[in-house]
């Protein structure tokens, strides 16, 4: 049950996890960048490294309801509004001058992200402390993306193609920021009768 700056820490764990994972003697001494990307950013693309392109948010409807897991109980009997659960797609793309350097990446890219398939609530506040809860954690999966849908994307984006891998970040719950009134049971009925008079 994270806050509303869930998106871009998810964002910036996948990338900051990366970046930690990342060797120097890998890549014979390379030096790597690591950076969430907008689309004006492929006009001028990173020399080497791994960018991340969020292209679509999405609200999981198999776990909007009913909840997926338990809600921990409201402080002082206060009820919040029920979650959104989001799924974030995104594009990882490695860079490099050289095809071979490029390629060599990717692999490590890929493998790397299977080994650690689970965000953990640590590394998702690394930028921003508080925005998880402790206990909560964000699965990161690949996604299933036509080559037909991964061109099309290409072709809205500054640049030439450049090989990239779709995942997934999912379930992202969002909690609401207003509370939920509700009143308590009906115990009594009461009726009120009252006289319609004509309009004169």
């Amino acid at each position: 049950m994270a806050n509303y700056r869930a998106i871009g820490a998810v964002c910036e764990a996948v990338v900051r996890l990366l970046q930690q994972s990342w060797r120097p003697e890998l890549f014979d001494d390379a030096t790597l960048q690591f950076r969430v990307y907008r689309t004006r950013n492929f006009d001028a693309p990173m020399d080497r490294g791994v960018s991340l392109f969020l292209y679509r948010v999405a609200v999981n409807t198999a776990a909007r309801t009913p909840p997926a897991r338990p809600v921990p109980p409201p402080p002082a009997g206060r009820q919040r509004r029920p979650q959104l659960p989001l799924d974030l797609h995104f594009l990882l793309t490695p860079w490099a001058q050289e095809a071979s350097l490029e390629q060599e990446i990717l692999g490590w890219m890929m493998r790397t992200l299977e080994d650690t398939p689970t965000l953990p609530a640590g590394l998702l506040n690394s930028l921003a402390p508080g925005v998880f809860h402790p206990d909560e954690q964000v699965q990161i999966v690949l996604g299933q993306l036509a080559n037909e849908e991964l061109f099309r994307i290409w072709d809205v984006l500054p640049g030439n193609y450049q090989i990239s891998v779709p995942y997934i970040a999912r379930v992202v719950y969002i909690d609401s920021e207003l509370e939920r009134l509700e009143a308590g049971p009906v115990l009594a009925r009461q009726m009120d009768f009252g006289v319609i008079e004509d309009a004169p």
